[in-house]
């Protein structure tokens, strides 16, 4: 097993176009050999979004702080702390985040051969 605290995982910017003010952590991956899933946590700051993406992949995500819109072609959505999403593959979406003062932090969960 693998115990680790939050904290002690580097957080590093989200380099992808259209990524505004986000960092992840990458809890554990393929870093930890871990067969089958990656878990991340994303810090969206105030004024911050992941950019509006698809992929062939669902992944869950769990708000753990703040307000966060989470945005599809058809609708935005508000979710907060204790609030679980299912995206399935292939869903644009995008999560930005919705206070004027807090960071936002979500889980999130995908297949370990996406994890980069």
């Amino acid at each position: 097993m693998i115990v680790k605290k939050i904290a002690d995982v580097e957080a590093v910017s989200v380099q992808m176009d259209g990524a505004k003010d986000v960092r992840v952590r990458v809890l554990f991956g393929p870093k930890d050999a871990a067969p089958t899933f990656a878990l991340r946590q994303f810090e969206i700051a105030v004024g911050g979004h992941t950019p509006f993406h698809e992929h062939p992949f669902e992944h869950e995500v769990v708000v753990m702080a703040g307000e966060i819109n989470l945005v599809t072609e058809q609708k935005e959505i508000p979710i907060t702390v204790g609030d679980v999403v299912l995206v399935p593959a292939n869903e644009k979406h995008q999560f930005q985040n919705g206070s004027s003062t807090e960071m936002a932090k979500m889980l999130c969960i995908v297949p370990v051969e996406y994890q980069k």
